[in-house]
């Protein structure tokens, strides 16, 4: 058997699905942006998606919930300055695309001289991240059910305090195409798999709650008796340890975060207001800073779409670019932002492969794919041993940032105070409040730990959801205000 580059691969796997049975080819994606081209435009493209999902939820001892579904369409977009027009429908056909183009190519009343051209057509580069496997089929329901009934057991078996188990599962098969005005043909097939697992402990009437998971773009074979055991184990762990948890104390003090899913706090803080529209349209706390300091020596943040089988990484984007490893900070100094092609056009800058959408259905903006900071020379022990009084957070749940002052809140689910080096007792209800500005430079102790999360991450912006990654080692940061329950 003669096998094709990866990239060809995927181009074929998306034109059976996206445009054979629907009696298109190239020609009538030329066409189409031959019609928007009619007018003067910036840029315009076609995006293809095809998404088979599939979840199951159990509750109560029992798989309560299934779900299957399938998606499909193209949306067609058209950009001219700074304004964007946009259409899309669910019917994929010459007579739609056709009539869309003609909708958006409107955003420009200038007709363009002679007939439109689209350039050539050329192939994409791309990455091979992960191979272009359907999740969904890798094991059948019956094995996908007892593997939630085995983590129901699991849990159960752990400590008679374990009151009540929820687990879930989900599993997502998509296929999109990008074909541009420039003559640029892109394709992507990503697997993307999720386990879920939260456990509530009761104990003396109190009831407290751990959760862990993981996952990214592979099969589900991924979730063996041993990753499940993990999982258990550590929800389990948490929600035992907040049973005995006492009121966080507040006020200013140290406070040392743990690694890997603690990078939430960057990405929140930090890694949105490095997001390219936010800076061109001079909203971010970070805007007009490029070759400034903006933390402390020694950080170093990196947006990285290109790390195998990871939940956050792409082989092209949503544009049809390749994903890229950006340095956004580089030993404390800024170095750049995370583009899409319209802001990298306007800002006169490369794109980085940071295009990103929710679906067929939306349009895309700058978006991190996985997001972290590199790790420095401390061992994590000596950054715990060197607090006086303060916070040891190792995992948080929720949180808040405001883009354009940096100001964020949030709420550590599992949490320890420490004082004169010693961790003492868990802590419940600790909240940290800050400015992510302002924080990084309040970095002080850098671990060698550097650690990427489980694969649980999914952010939200102006209404979009899409997976993301995020990372960081243990960290001491000085001088953080921390909101209690004391």
């Amino acid at each position: 058997m003669i096998s094709r580059e990866p990239t060809i691969e995927r181009l074929a796997t998306a034109k059976a699905l996206l445009l054979t049975p629907f009696g298109l080819d190239e020609t009538h994606l030329a066409k189409a942006l031959a019609e928007i081209k009619a007018h003067k435009v910036d840029e315009a493209d076609l995006y293809f998606q095809y998404t088979r999902s599939e979840g199951w939820s159990l509750e109560e001892g029992i798989v309560k919930t299934g779900s299957f579904s399938i998606d499909q369409g193209v949306g067609v977009r058209a950009v001219s300055g700074e304004k964007t027009a946009f259409a899309y429908s669910d019917d994929i056909s010459e007579a739609s695309l056709l009539d869309a183009a003609r909708t958006v190519r409107s955003i420009s009343a200038v007709a363009q001289k002679g007939r439109a051209r689209v350039a050539t057509e050329k192939i994409a580069k791309a990455r091979s991240l992960y191979t272009p496997t359907d999740p969904i089929s890798t094991l059948d329901s019956a094995t996908k059910v007892a593997l939630l009934g085995k983590v129901e057991a699991l849990a159960r078996a752990k400590d008679p305090r374990v009151a009540q188990v929820m687990a879930g599962l989900a599993s997502e098969y998509d296929v999109v195409m990008v074909a541009r005005a420039d003559g640029t043909l892109a394709a992507d097939v990503r697997p993307l798999v999720r386990m879920s697992v939260t456990v509530i402990a009761e104990h003396k009437g109190r009831r407290e709650v751990g959760s862990s998971g993981g996952g990214g773009r592979f099969g589900l074979a991924y979730f063996d008796d041993a990753q499940i055991a993990k999982y258990v184990d550590e929800a389990v762990h948490a929600a035992l340890t907040n049973l005995e948890a006492r009121p966080a104390p507040a006020g200013e003090m140290t406070v040392v975060l743990g690694p890997g899913w603690p990078g939430i706090l960057l990405h929140e803080a930090i890694g949105h207001g490095l997001e390219g529209d936010f800076n061109r349209k001079g909203s971010s706390a970070f805007s007009g800073r490029v070759g400034q300091r903006v933390a402390a020596k020694g950080v170093t943040v990196l947006d990285d779409g290109t790390i195998a089988d990871r939940r956050g990484s792409l082989n092209v984007d949503d544009e049809g670019n390749t994903s890229q490893r950006t340095v956004l900070i580089e030993d404390g100094i800024l170095k750049g932002y995370m583009q899409d092609a319209m802001n990298a056009r306007l800002m006169g800058v490369a794109p980085t492969g940071n295009g990103r959408r929710e679906s067929y259905a939306h349009l895309p903006m700058p978006r991190m794919t996985n997001t972290y900071m590199l790790g420095g020379d401390k061992d994590p022990q000596e950054i715990v041993k060197s607090i006086k009084k303060g916070l040891y957070a190792v995992n948080f749940g929720g949180g808040q940032v405001d883009i354009t002052s940096g100001k964020f809140v949030f709420s550590a689910s599992e949490a320890y105070w420490v004082e004169n080096g010693k961790v003492q007792y868990p802590v419940k209800g600790a909240t940290i409040v800050g400015s992510g500005p302002d924080c990084l430079k309040r970095v002080s102790m850098i671990g060698n730990d550097m650690k990427l999360d489980s694969g649980v991450g999914t952010c939200g912006k102006e209404g979009q959801s899409v997976p993301v990654g995020v990372g960081q080692p243990t960290l001491r940061i000085d001088g953080l205000t921390v909101g209690g329950t004391a």
